[in-house]
């Protein structure tokens, strides 16, 4: 079984929290039972998480060998420019190494949820949207990718990790996928 679960902001890509106070969880959206997450998602982004019931799906799902492409919608400080998003597209020196090349573009607005709580808004500060495309998976990387370049990340939402996509999946909600989507 393949779950696409919208990830809201401020939920652990887990079921459980040993936090105190305990932080929001996967626990709280009516997942099917004995699924897991198949890969994670920051606790401060939003959007497409994966999940199964099958290890060896898991495993192809986040195994560096075979990762799946992964697309964001960035909202970052600033107006990008064209030798910006040349970098991202080169890749990027990160404390952890050079990242590989990206696919980096500007886009418009995409039509999102609002966020809770909202996005910061500063009058003075221009704002833009990119998407960004990686084929590989590190900690907070577009993150660290887009403040690399002058461009720190406001908001981020993970829209697809392959073939599969959010499209119009609210916060909060999951749809099964067709089986074998994500076999190769």
């Amino acid at each position: 079984m393949l779950i696409a679960f919208n990830k809201p902001y401020g939920v652990l890509s887990q079921f459980t929290d040993r936090s105190v106070p305990p932080r929001r969880t996967l626990a709280e959206f009516g997942l099917p039972p004995r699924v897991y997450a198949a890969g994670r998602l920051d606790f401060d982004s939003e959007g497409l998480l994966l999940l199964t019931d099958d290890g060896a799906l898991a495993h192809r799902l986040s195994d560096p060998r075979h990762k799946q492409p992964k697309t964001y919608w960035a909202q970052v400080e600033g107006d990008p420019q064209e030798a910006q998003l040349a970098r991202l597209r080169a890749g990027v020196v990160l404390n952890d190494g050079p990242t590989r090349p990206a696919r980096a573009r500007r886009i418009d607005p995409p039509a999102l949820w609002p966020r809770d709580p909202p996005v910061r808004f500063r009058k003075a500060v221009p704002d833009a949207w990119l998407e960004i495309e990686l084929g590989e998976g590190r900690n907070r990387q577009v993150r660290r990718m887009t403040a690399a370049v002058g461009l720190p990340t406001l908001r981020l939402v993970r829209a697809a990790i392959g073939v599969v996509r959010l499209d119009d999946l609210a916060p909060g909600a999951w749809r099964q996928c067709e089986s074998g989507v994500m076999a190769s």
